[in-house]
């Protein structure tokens, strides 16, 4: 009975000290350590996304200073700027003399012939023409004639003979008048020969500019 009463005293002391174990296995843990990342406290360097954006670079201020314009090129051939001339080295065929109609450059500076001369026959220096104006042949290109001062531009003209035609009713003519290309001034070349009243004849036909 004595050992049993012992080993009863030893058992209990035992089965106590099991139990604290397991209270405190069971009890509630201890707090951990925890670590503020630079972001949560807001004292560390900022994300590339939350920078400040560059500033933009200002436009130089303006000087103010006119800017140059581009140089033009030389204009329009007058016929204040010109004189003019006949070749009549082209010979003729079937009842027409082909010469060349000249403009030359009198003026001090460059100037283009464009295009078609407008061109009639006239009764004398200051009068209006006579018949039809020159119908153009456009054979030969359109192409800018530019003329130093000194240069000649030339076209073909052509005058058909008056007395070809039954119904010209022929007048007498003093030369021809002549308009630069896109001008509305003239020029009077003296070259007597005989015209058609009849403006539905055309004895003229004038090409376009090309280099002499």
């Amino acid at each position: 009975m004595r050992s049993q009463k012992t080993l009863r005293g030893i058992a209990l002391p035992t089965a106590a000290a099991a139990a604290v174990l397991l209270l405190a296995a069971c009890g509630p843990a201890q707090p951990q350590s925890q670590t503020t990342s630079p972001a949560a406290t807001g004292t560390g360097t900022a994300s590339p996304s939350q920078s400040a954006p560059p500033a933009t670079a200002s436009a130089p201020p303006s000087t103010g200073a006119p800017t140059s314009a581009a140089p033009s090129g030389p204009g329009l051939c007058k016929a204040a700027g010109l004189s003019a001339a006949t070749d009549a080295s082209g010979g003729g065929a079937a009842g027409s003399v082909y010469m060349k109609l000249n403009l030359t450059n009198t003026g001090s500076e460059p100037c283009i012939l464009r295009g078609f001369a407008g061109v009639s026959l006239a009764a004398d220096g200051s009068g209006g023409p006579i018949g039809a104006a020159a119908a153009r042949d456009e054979s030969v290109p359109v192409t800018d004639v530019v003329l130093a001062p000194g240069q000649t531009g030339t076209a073909q003209l052509r005058y058909t003979q008056a007395g070809n035609y039954t119904d010209c009713s022929p007048v007498d003519a003093a030369g021809y008048r002549i308009y630069p290309p896109e001008d509305t001034a003239s020029l009077f070349l003296p070259q007597p020969t005989t015209a058609c009243s009849n403006a539905d004849i055309k004895l003229l036909t004038i090409g376009a500019f090309q280099p002499a």
